[in-house]
């Protein structure tokens, strides 16, 4: 690319600067291998094929099927994995469809085909589910799906948490955050590295999936680096954001490419430096879901009115916990109190998912420690009934410290970009229209909306409106490319770090013409160059 102008349109000078860094630039994230098996085109293919008419499932829209279902997920989990699948047609059903073993897909006849049509809530199925940060909200409101994609042994353990009304963490180490144990010290190294020296590789195999395990020291100087470092992040009051604070150990799972003698070379570049004073480590952690997913159907909650907000009953969509490499293809959800979740998920991706009907709390929801994942070709309806006074509309929720995942290709008819404090840092939005009448939340005690490296990246707002969208003046060490002209109005916030935010604006007010249009998609051609390297 040479000159400012390209044939059809203009290349930012962000761009140019981060060809040539592209795994540690300042404002943009490398985000090229986001989602499941690295952002791949296509799905795993499983040729063991099991119907679930085969287990008694009905569709006359009046017969319990969700035995029925669950009993065939559960034949293809124990002979190591196979396709489940769903014909044309509408199934009632009454409890969870649960995944709970790896390399099972359950696939419908398309999601204007094949419907689930489920009748009863989360609350009716599992219980009543408090927050483990006190008061009398519903964690139903971000947790939990009617389609449920977990490993069988965590779920368990999450089920008996809720109605033993122990309020569990929902991560990869186990209600308490407990469940691990140490693999092998990790010696420094930089953001952007590849490999990494270990104390210890007797443990490590290639293939296997470890989390890389790094503690805030009493400085806070890990979640110093995750805002971007400097005076801002130095001056800020960390000790009272006891929901943040609670979010650490920051836990990145990743599976390990290559082992050569102390040398380890990971699937994707780090995430952040890894420094002395975080107790670097690879651990283990609970069994993980992989090679999953859902694909070609519908799921339709019974019509029920949005409840008043954050005391959603559980009538949501699918969500994915504790997953790696897993996945979502043509689903659509309709009249649900949150659509798709990512929880303590990773390399997942969301492909062709709509949420439509009544509205939604949370269209999509990212929390819990969610890390490079990729949601593509996504649609949030316009709601089809008002919204009561005392609900909340967010959007493309993030928080909880989740970290390099992307939303890409969206058409927002309602919503918006909720970055829902927790210190969500190094995620992009690219390629998106959005009618941006939602509002963020967060809990004052979850500290920051913003770490560093959030991209804006190509966003058209129809309907004017800044908040969330134009972030130059809220997130440190980011960037906003090629948004239309926006004002503030509304919700309107101010920046939790002071000073300067070291952050850019470039092409505002033309989308049309920034180039590349999409980041994810122009970082994907840039992938290969360097996933071999080795620094």
């Amino acid at each position: 690319m040479h000159g400012q102008e390209q044939a059809s349109g203009q290349v930012p000078r962000l761009w140019r600067e981060f060809t040539h860094q592209p795994l540690t630039h300042p404002q943009i994230p490398y985000v090229g291998r986001a989602g499941c098996r690295a952002g791949a085109a296509r799905f795993p293919h499983h040729p063991r094929v099991l119907d679930v008419r085969a287990f008694g499932a009905r569709a006359d829209g009046t017969t319990d099927s969700a035995p029925a279902i669950n009993r065939a997920i559960a034949a293809a989990g124990r002979a190591g994995g196979g396709t489940v699948t769903i014909p044309p047609g509408t199934f009632r059903i009454d409890d969870v469809i649960r995944v709970g073993h790896s390399n099972v897909v359950l696939r419908g006849a398309g999601s204007d085909r094949t419907t689930l049509y489920a009748t009863r809530s989360l609350t009716e199925l599992i219980g009543v589910y408090g927050s483990r940060y006190g008061g009398d909200k519903s964690s139903w409101s971000w947790a939990g799906g009617l389609v449920w994609l977990a490993p069988e042994a965590r779920w368990n353990s999450l089920v008996a948490a809720i109605r033993a009304r122990a309020w569990p963490f929902e991560g990869w180490t186990g209600n308490r955050r407990d469940e691990w144990r140490t693999l092998t010290r990790v010696a420094p190294a930089r953001q952007g590295s590849w490999t990494v020296t270990v104390a210890d590789p007797a443990r490590l195999r290639p293939g296997a999936l470890v989390l890389l395990r790094l503690a805030d020291d009493p400085a806070h100087t890990l979640l110093e680096h995750m805002a971007g470092g400097g005076p801002g992040p130095e001056a800020y009051h960390w000790d009272d954001k006891t929901k943040l604070t609670s979010y650490v150990p920051y836990e990145w799972p990743v599976r390990i490419a290559r082992v050569h003698g102390r040398r380890v070379t990971l699937e994707r570049p780090l995430p952040l430096d890894v420094r002395p004073e975080w107790d670097p480590q690879l651990t283990t952690h609970v069994a993980e879901l992989t090679g999953s997913g859902v694909e070609g159907l519908t799921v339709e909650a019974v019509v029920t009115p949005q409840q008043p907000h954050l005391l959603d009953k559980g009538y949501n969509g699918v969500v994915l916990q504790c997953a790696y490499d897993c996945w979502a293809d043509d689903v659509t959800v309709r009249h649900v109190d949150n659509g798709f979740g990512l929880v303590a998920a990773s390399a997942c991706t969301l492909r062709r998912t709509r949420v439509a009907g009544r509205g939604s709390h949370h269209p999509y929801f990212c929390r819990e420690g969610s890390h490079d994942n990729l949601v593509e070709d996504f649609t949030v309806e316009e709601r089809t009934v008002p919204g009561r006074p005392d609900t909340q509309l967010h959007g493309i929720n993030v928080e909880g410290l989740s970290s390099y995942n992307v939303w890409s290709r969206g058409d927002m008819r309602m919503g918006t970009f909720d970055s829902h404090r927790g210190m969500p840092f190094a995620n992009v939005r690219t390629d998106i229209t959005v009618n941006n009448d939602g509002r963020h939340g967060g809990d004052a005690s979850a500290g920051p909306l913003f770490g560093a490296r959030f991209t804006h990246w190509n966003i058209r707002v129809v309907n004017g409106r800044a908040g969330l969208v134009k972030i130059d003046g809220l997130a440190p060490y980011s960037a906003t490319v090629g948004i239309d002209q926006v004002t503030e109005f509304d919700q309107i916030d101010v920046p939790d770090f002071t000073g300067d935010l070291h952050t850019r604006l470039e092409l505002y007010g033309a989308p049309q013409a920034v180039r590349p249009r999409n980041l994810h998609e122009a970082q994907r051609g840039l992938s290969f160059t360097y996933m071999n390297r080795g620094e």
